[in-house]
């Protein structure tokens, strides 16, 4: 009798056995699936460092899967046969796995932290393999809040849109998501994008990140720049109108790019100049911007909803024209030409800005480059027009924020006699400061009385800014016929065939603000004129259209200087002709690394 129990208990084992192996094989089975299904980033398994041939796996199981985890024993097999499992996948590039935790073995493994700056910041002191793209899996994504993403309030920073929910998501928050980036916050921002400062939105204004409390994070996306800043996301959305993805950039040691007009959706972004209004993007460093646009191929992405967005044909004629979309090859500045716009060294330049471009154009030089001086005449106008087009679209796109058709209605005095207007009152108190400037300053413009003499002057400058740069650029404009001349606009003695001008660079180099990050308590007391001064440099490549980035430049500090020891970093900005977006990012990651400790130390610490 006893043993018959002894035997049928040692079949009991031998069942349980065959039942946790079983599970054991399903959990494989599971994740290799999952492996199979999701490109993410590697993993490390209980702290240890483990090698294994991946460069975009990413171990997520979820709870369901591995609910019937027999045992730590069980676990630890796990951890054991992880390594195996990734190297029998067959990737290429060794990586280092991230920590899995396990809870209580019921609930298995429960959570995991993403491997998010190996995946995403890439080292120009590595192999910079130019596209070999990375998964964007688990990147933490701050969203400007003008643009609708799906679970959080889109109010553009104004009382008049407080707790509006958009019923509908951005494309291009939609077109991240389904790369693996998790929206993880609504960033602050200037009121409707009108401001430089981040300062007038009805929240309160965006303070810079530790140790610059004190300083201004530009604007308008001072929020997104100050997300990524702070290392709350890994990438940022904002807009640029007419700089606000660039100042910030240059005010938090940030990178901010603006694409080419057209390149990325508008679709579900609040719009304030649509003729200038452009989703941009802001990271630590250059890599993780480039490949949201080169390698995952956001630059091929066209939307049918966003008037304003290139078509596939388009798109893929001026990526014909262009090189760097789809090389593999490692850029180099030997052979380029780099233009210093004599137009950009501005009596309001600050000096410490003046040196720190002509240092990094030395360190350009260094580096195989040639910096050659050239001539945009029309950038003397260009921040004129910008603040005659931009308010009178704006104008025209704030007109239904009228508690009626949309905004919040403000129940009382909206039919008060007095104003003789039933939404008076919700505007009036709806609307900021400086968006209620721009607006009247914008109607005024369109009105019948200043139409010629402003607005339609004003498209004109832009035409001659857009038209300076093309003269510039040694490639041409995709978008323009380069047998097309304005004779009316040239000397009878100059010969047909230069009438387009000197052909001489490759891309511009100018500094991205006039000024490093001034004092909050400065910016308060500024005049608008003062504050309008500081997109002097940004402007010209929003009229044109262009991509142009801003990456973080040392400037000479005093140590014993409290101001000059915290700000020794001012921004530099690089500008490329329409559509050589691929080529400006990779060029930019090159020469960031050599222009900025910052970036240097970024890099460093990534690894």
């Amino acid at each position: 009798m006893g043993a018959a129990t002894g035997s049928g208990a040692s079949g009991w084992a031998a069942l349980a056995s065959a039942a946790r192996d079983a599970a054991t094989k399903v959990l494989f089975v599971s994740i290799v699936i999952l492996f199979a299904l999701r490109n993410h980033t590697p993993t490390a398994i209980d702290g240890r460092e483990c090698k294994c041939e991946a460069s975009d796996l990413h171990f997520e199981v979820s709870n369901k899967v591995v609910r019937s985890l027999p045992s730590p024993k069980g676990q630890e097999r796990v951890t054991q046969q992880l390594p195996w499992l990734a190297q029998e996948l067959g990737h290429r590039h060794l990586r280092t796995f991230q920590r899995v935790g396990f809870s209580k073995w019921r609930r298995g493994i429960a959570h995991y932290t993403p491997l998010r700056q190996v995946n995403l910041e890439s080292s120009a002191k590595n192999d910079n393999e130019y596209g070999d793209a990375l998964s964007f899996s688990s990147a933490r994504l701050a969203v400007k809040d003008n643009i609708a993403a799906e679970g959080f309030p889109t109010t553009c920073a104004s009382n008049i849109l407080a707790g509006t929910e958009i019923p509908f998501e951005a494309t291009i928050v939609t077109q991240l998501k389904s790369r693996g980036v998790e929206v993880t916050e609504k960033a602050g921002m200037d009121e409707f994008g009108m401001g430089t400062h981040s300062t007038t939105s009805a929240w309160g204004p965006v303070h810079n990140a530790a140790p610059l409390q004190k300083y201004s994070a530009g604007g308008s996306s001072g929020g997104s720049a100050v997300a990524v800043a702070k290392g709350r996301a890994d990438l940022a959305l904002g807009t640029d109108t007419g700089g606000s993805v660039r100042m910030p950039a240059a005010y938090t040691g940030t990178v901010g790019f603006k694409p080419s007009y057209g390149m990325l959706s508008r679709w579900g972004v609040v719009p304030y100049a649509n003729s200038l209004d452009t989703v941009g993007l802001l990271a630590k460093t250059v890599g993780p911007i480039r490949r949201a646009i080169v390698d995952e191929k956001l630059y091929m992405e066209h939307d049918t909803n966003d008037p304003t967005s290139l078509p596939a044909s388009v798109r893929e004629r001026c990526t014909a024209q262009r090189r760097f979309y789809k090389s593999t090859e490692r850029p180099s500045l030997q052979g380029l030409t780099f233009g210093v716009p004599i137009e950009y060294n501005i009596e309001e330049l600050d000096q410490r800005i003046r040196e720190g471009w002509v240092q990094a154009a030395q360190r350009i030089r260094d580096m195989g480059g040639r910096v050659v001086p050239v001539s945009l005449p029309s950038t003397k106008n260009a921040l004129s027009a910008y603040y005659v087009i931009a308010p009178a679209e704006a104008s025209s796109n704030l007109a239904k924020y009228d508690g009626i058709r949309y905004g919040r209605r403000d129940k009382e005095g909206t039919s008060d006699a007095l104003d003789g207007i039933l939404y008076a009152k919700t505007r009036g108190d709806g609307f900021g400061n400086e968006v209620k400037r721009r607006i009247l300053l914008g109607s005024y413009t369109l009105s019948s009385e200043a139409m010629d003499n402003y607005f339609i002057q004003a498209q004109k400058v832009r035409q001659l800014v857009r038209r300076d740069f093309d003269r510039v650029f040694k490639l041409s404009n995709p978008l323009q016929d380069e047998e097309a001349f304005d004779l009316s606009e040239m000397d009878e003695t100059v010969q047909l065939e230069s009438k387009l001008g000197p052909v001489q660079v490759d891309f511009l180099l100018c500094p991205t603000a006039p000024t490093p990050p001034p004092l909050l308590e400065d910016v308060m007391k500024q005049t608008p004129l003062d504050s309008y001064m500081n997109d002097v440099f940004t402007v010209p490549a929003s009229l044109a259209g262009l991509p142009a980035i801003s990456i973080p430049m040392d400037i000479p500090s005093d140590p014993t200087k409290e101001e000059e020891r915290l700000v020794d970093f001012g921004g530099l900005q690089l500008i490329g002709q329409y559509w050589d977006d691929a080529r400006l990012l990779a060029i930019a990651e090159e020469v960031s690394v050599r222009v900025s400790k910052r970036t240097e130390r970024e890099l460093a610490s990534s690894q």
